[in-house]
C-alpha cells in the first residue's frame, strides 16, 4: 500500500517511505532518474525536517538541510550507524517521505 501526503506549498504528492531498505533504493532509484546525487526525505512533523541522503560506496553520506535546501550538517554513515539515524526513527512512526521523482530533461 502506497500513502501519499500532499503539501500546500507543492503540486507534488510527497511518497510514504515503507521499510529501511526502501531508502537505499530510492537514492539509487533517483540518481538514475534525475542524474542527480542524492535524494531528498523529509520527516512530517510540525517543522517538516528536510535530508538529502546520498549513496557512498562504505554507506550513507546525510545532510541536514535549511529552508534554501543548503546542507546545514552532514554525516558519513556506515550501514549499521544509520539504522540509529533519526530518518529511521521516523520511518518506524510513519513519518518518513520523499518526494517523487521524475526523468531529467
Amino acid at each position: 500500500m502506497q500513502t501519499n501526503l500532499h503539501t500546500p506549498r507543492k503540486s507534488a504528492p510527497l511518497l510514504a517511505v515503507m521499510a529501511p531498505e526502501d531508502i537505499e533504493f530510492l537514492v539509487k532509484e533517483s540518481e538514475v532518474l534525475t542524474g542527480q546525487p542524492g535524494r531528498i526525505f523529509v520527516i512530517a512533523g510540525a517543522e517538516r525536517l528536510r535530508y538529502r541522503v546520498r549513496w557512498q560506496l562504505m554507506g550513507f553520506k546525510v545532510e541536514r538541510l535549511d529552508a534554501q535546501g543548503s546542507p546545514m550538517d552532514t554525516r558519513h554513515l556506515l550501514p549499521w550507524e544509520f539504522v540509529d539515524h533519526s530518518l529511521v526513527e521516523a520511518l518506524g512512526a510513519g513519518q518518513l517521505f520523499t518526494p517523487s521523482v521524475g526523468r531529467s530533461r
